[in-house]
């Protein structure tokens, strides 16, 4: 369980403070919308911005190199699982189409001011809806084919927009995953997947839960955790 704060912050735009049951240090990271700092139950959030205070320099130069960028024409998404462009349209509307060849096209209007915020909030959605189009046809197919291969079970699949969490499962079975899984690399996809999956047969992390893991992804569940840890998605 973790309870979270936001702070609006003139460098990172916002910093999110974590609360986390069981954390023993504060730890940074560097995300695209922003910094999360996971502290330990309790800790003010004076302290929390004086220890960022000690390491923001060093912060904002990461920050400034998985910041979320405008997009225009030239934002191109080509992930292993997703491809995404921008183009010229005939239509004076945003339209979104994916093409014979799987990759998603959005049409965009002729003069087009992708300087407004309101044409980076439209294109961002449209975006995000491809996304969860692509991702509700592509995964939960997946994740009943990993079920299948070790014999878990479960109650149904959710896909959600969320940025801040890969996918959850409840106790009732229900497997939620993030269509934001299409920008991330084919085995951490996997490891995700894999990684609810087991929390069908354990809910909690304790140790039988990490060697039902390992036994699924040969022994590698801590390294694949900590590679997603790092990992920063292209939008």
């Amino acid at each position: 369980m973790s309870a979270k704060r936001y702070i609006e912050d003139k460098d990172f735009g916002r910093i999110t403070l974590s609360s986390r049951r069981g954390a023993r240090n504060i730890t940074m990271r560097v995300k695209p919308e922003g910094l999360l700092v996971t502290v330990p139950p309790y800790t003010k959030t004076e302290k929390a911005l004086q220890i960022v205070g000690q390491y923001r320099e060093d912060l904002l130069e990461r920050y400034r190199k998985v910041a979320v960028r405008p997009i225009d024409l030239d934002f191109r998404i080509t992930a292993e699982c997703f491809r995404l462009s921008l183009e010229h349209g005939r239509l004076k509307c945003f339209t979104v189409r994916q093409m014979e060849s799987g990759e998603v096209k959005i049409f965009c209007p002729r003069g087009t001011d992708f300087s407004s915020k309101e044409v980076q909030k439209l294109v961002r959605g449209a975006i995000v809806r491809a996304m969860r189009k692509v991702a509700t046809g592509f995964l939960p197919p997946l994740v009943a084919v990993w079920a299948g291969r070790y014999g878990l079970s479960y109650r149904k699949v959710r896909i959600t927009g969320a940025r801040s969490r890969w996918g959850s499962c409840t106790a009732a079975g229900t497997i939620s995953l993030s269509c934001y899984l299409m920008l991330v690399p084919s085995h951490l996809m996997d490891y995700v997947i894999l990684h609810e999956l087991a929390h069908t047969r354990e809910m909690n992390h304790g140790p039988r839960f990490w060697e039902l893991l390992d036994s699924m992804t040969g022994g590698h569940s801590h390294r694949l955790r900590e590679e997603l840890r790092s990992f920063h998605t292209s939008f």
